[in-house]
């Protein structure tokens, strides 16, 4: 498991993604799939960003694991921020008319939707999510 440890500004998502980028070619991960592993892994910084602190500053720990039965990546974002769960939070209306649906929600939605995997813990004062990608 590889671990960097960044503040959460928005700033440093290019370190970020470099480094999930690094442990993705590693892998021989595809581009497709290295795409969809990049936007969720934006969207997920970005939220930790902009909100787990707010309005003040903290750190953001990222650990990306491969396994092997199925070839997948595992990527964690650990931060001391607020607690919260972004699972709960249901599930944007798509059906409704663009000035009808609440704001937000849309990236978490589309994150959960192209992962195979995404599990979130509050655990020793620090919220853990975690999303999984298939690679082959």
């Amino acid at each position: 498991m590889n671990t960097l440890v960044l503040t959460a500004v928005p700033e440093n998502l290019p370190q970020a993604l470099r480094f999930i980028d690094s442990q993705l070619e590693t892998a021989g991960c595809g581009s497709r799939v290295q795409m969809q592993i990049e936007v969720a892994v934006e969207e997920i910084f970005v939220n930790i960003a902009s909100y787990a602190y707010d309005p003040g500053t903290g750190q953001v720990e990222l650990q990306a694991a491969l396994a092997d039965d199925p070839l997948s990546v595992s990527i964690s974002f650990a931060d001391r921020g607020k607690p919260f769960n972004s699972l709960e939070k249901p599930d944007p209306n798509l059906k409704a008319p663009i000035r009808e649906r609440k704001k937000g929600g849309l990236g978490v939605y589309m994150v959960k939707n192209s992962m195979d995997r995404m599990t979130y813990e509050y655990k020793d004062g620090q919220n853990i999510l975690t999303i999984t990608k298939n690679i082959r």
